[in-house]
């Protein structure tokens, strides 16, 4: 009876089970890009906070994957370096680990999951052509940039103008840079996977 019963079932739990697993590679693979990404950074002699690729991974997430996903693999990377592990950006004043998430960094940090549930959010609600990515992307990065700033004026006690030397102004240009390459990729991917479909 147990057998049958077995039998009867595994067709209904099969299915489950596969967009679990599916879900599960995309947030982790997720996640596993915005390591590598990070890891591309150069340090700048007059700020704390390095230049990284790692905004061009939330922006690339958020027009690629729904919010709750976008915001789940950078969940899954925040979680993965604060356990220890080298996912986030070096940097000679954060030790690593979820001190990170403390130190200068940590407001561009923890700003990554709620900008790519906003970027995905919006570009969700356009025709999602180039301009719309772009505009979505560009939001969700001005949050990052934001965060980030009014992370580092609580942290150092610093006038508004000293933050955003600090934590603005000089990722501004390289950003723009993202968020345009970013669109594009986006819709190259995305277009493939209609070809494909």
């Amino acid at each position: 009876m147990s057998r049958e019963l077995s039998a009867k079932l595994a067709p209904i739990a099969a299915p489950a089970a596969s967009p679990w697993l599916r879900t599960t590679g995309i947030v982790l693979g997720g996640s596993a890009l915005a390591a590598v990404c990070a890891h591309i950074s150069v340090p700048l002699y007059f700020t704390p906070v390095p230049l990284s690729l790692a905004p061009f991974a939330v922006l690339l997430l958020g027009l690629l994957l729904s919010p709750r996903m976008a915001a789940a693999a950078f969940g899954a990377y925040l979680a993965e370096g604060a356990l220890g592990l080298p996912v986030f950006a070096p940097t000679p004043l954060a030790p690593g680990g979820i001190a990170h998430l403390f130190g200068p960094t940590g407001g561009y940090l923890l700003a990554y999951p709620l900008a790519a549930a906003l970027i995905s959010f919006l570009f969700r609600r356009t025709r999602r052509g180039f301009s719309s990515a772009l505009f979505s992307a560009a939001a969700g990065d001005l949050a990052i940039l934001a965060c980030g700033g009014l992370w580092l004026a609580v942290l150092t006690h610093a006038s508004a103008q000293s933050v955003l030397t600090l934590a603005v102004l000089p990722f501004l240009a390289g950003d723009t840079l993202k968020i345009a390459a970013a669109a594009g990729l986006a819709l190259g991917i995305q277009r493939l996977r209609r070809r494909n479909a």
